[in-house]
């Protein structure tokens, strides 16, 4: 019999509902598994026992009065570790904040307790959040269920982690490069990236920041994609500053079935080519798409160009995070960045030009991203989904090496792995909402999966159709040793 660990927080919400099964009791279940299985894959790195029972008995107290908190009464639950709760430590991996607690809850904790779940611990992350890799010198490396000797990606990977071996009910990531949606193709979960701006990161965040970082976004992953829209309706909407104003309304569905959607497909790109592999897979899935009758064209594509929106993404990516730097490492970098030949375009050339761009400079990159934001918002008038991968191999093996001298083996040839984030790029840059979801597994049995990228705003498109598949097409599937 599965381990009704593995139910949706949906379902278990359900059971609770009905009294099929306590709030306390399922706490302690999950407990259990963490006790068991947590030592081996190292996901949830910092936890708070005796609160998160403290409010388990009182939710099952409340439900014996009749009270139901919201849509999550009783569910246990865990955080990325960037995410302030209140007490604990918020790192990003970082060992110069490992002494720090948080003194308010993060924005999106308080509105997931307001949603009536239990928050019991926080899961691993990469330092700063910048690798697809979830391993740092505070809490050590985290592990993926499939493969210990391979990462569950990053730098929501202790997220994925924890979801995928049942040690968490649902997870809360963030996302400015893939890092919900590779975390959940590396481990064969659900993951959604919002469109910009809909859930409030307050609260994400160290040395005190509170205003929002250009692209980068929260949401949820889960084991179901029937989790993905209740998960987001507890954390969207406008913060307290912008709430008296206006509120947000996301579209219903465009469509209800799969024959009526209308699907582009994308394969690879000579930007950033994907592995054979993970091609076969989305192809299989077009496949499957067109027989249900969908229509499903593998030609069209937004009026833009690829390369130029991959340079465009380094460069405002690094500018969205240059923040990180402190004044003397600024200093540096000007320097080091002024020195650069302008015929340069590396890694580190684009790296360095980002994080030290003058605000000219960047209001001109924001108005090509304007621009290809426009393009994208005329393509999906004639198409509800753009279909394309995400990651180009399945989950990689640990490394040591930096992500910008790292590189990954793409159908038998050496590739630079800063050239990957093109697919993260493509949809994160414009603000588009997309959905991870699961395709299948490659020859080493590690799971395969794709991106489901909408027009602006309309997430539930997205989650509809990872529903839809989750159905009728391929879902979750246990990690073996974690039944």
């Amino acid at each position: 019999m599965t381990d009704i660990a593995f139910a949706s927080a949906r379902k278990l919400a359900t059971m609770i509902r009905k009294r099929k099964i306590g709030c306390a009791e399922l706490l302690d279940h999950y407990l259990a598994r963490v006790g068991k299985y947590n030592k081996q894959l190292n996901a949830i790195v910092v936890t708070d026992i005796p609160a998160a029972k403290k409010r388990a008995r009182a939710a099952d107290r409340a439900l014996a009065r009749g009270e139901v908190w919201g849509p999550f009464h009783g569910v246990p639950m865990t955080v990325k570790e960037a995410l302030d709760v209140k007490g604990l430590p918020t790192t990003f991996g970082l060992s110069e904040f490992k002494d720090t607690a948080a003194k308010t809850n993060a924005l999106a904790v308080d509105r997931w307790q307001n949603a009536g779940a239990v928050i019991f611990g926080k899961t691993n992350v990469p330092p700063w959040l910048a690798d697809s890799q979830s391993a740092n010198p505070v809490y050590g490396t985290t592990n993926n269920p499939w493969d210990m000797t391979r990462t569950p990606g990053g730098s929501s990977g202790g997220s994925s982690a924890a979801v995928c071996a049942g040690l968490s009910a649902i997870e809360v990531g963030s996302d400015i490069a893939s890092s919900i949606r590779n975390p959940a193709i590396y481990t064969g979960i659900y993951g959604h990236k919002p469109t910009y701006g809909i859930c409030p990161p307050r609260g994400h965040a160290v040395r005190g920041r509170i205003s929002p970082d250009d692209i980068n976004v929260i949401g949820p992953l889960a084991r179901s994609a029937t989790d993905l829209d209740a998960a987001l309706a507890v954390m969207t909407g406008p913060d307290e500053i912008d709430s008296a104003g206006y509120k947000l309304v996301l579209p219903p569905p465009k469509k209800k079935n799969v024959k009526d959607f209308r699907v582009a497909v994308m394969l690879s790109d000579p930007t950033s080519e994907v592995d054979s592999e993970m091609q076969n897979s989305l192809q299989n899935l077009a496949d499957f798409l067109g027989k249900k009758k969908a229509k499903v064209s593998d030609k069209a594509r937004p009026d833009i160009d690829m390369a130029r929106v991959h340079w465009l993404f380094n460069m405002m990516l690094r500018a969205a995070t240059s923040h990180r730097q402190t004044d003397e490492e600024f200093a540096r970098n000007i320097k080091a960045a002024d020195a650069i030949p302008p015929e340069d375009n590396s890694f580190l050339a684009r790296h360095l030009r980002g994080q030290t761009i003058r605000h000219r400079d960047w209001l001109m990159l924001n108005e090509e991203r304007t621009r290809l934001r426009f393009a994208w918002h005329e393509f999906f008038k004639d198409y509800d989904l753009f279909l394309c991968p995400l990651v180009p191999t399945a989950a990689d093996k640990h490394s040591l090496i930096p992500v910008g001298q790292r590189s990954v083996d793409i159908n038998g040839r050496s590739q630079p792995f800063a050239q990957t984030l093109f697919w993260a790029g493509l949809v994160g840059l414009p603000y588009l909402p997309a959905t991870a979801i699961p395709t299948g597994f490659s020859k080493n049995n590690m799971p395969l999966g794709i991106q489901m990228a909408g027009a602006q705003y309309n997430d539930l498109t997205c989650i509809h159709m990872a529903k839809l598949l989750e159905q009728d097409y391929l879902g979750f599937t246990l990690p073996p040793g974690f039944e």
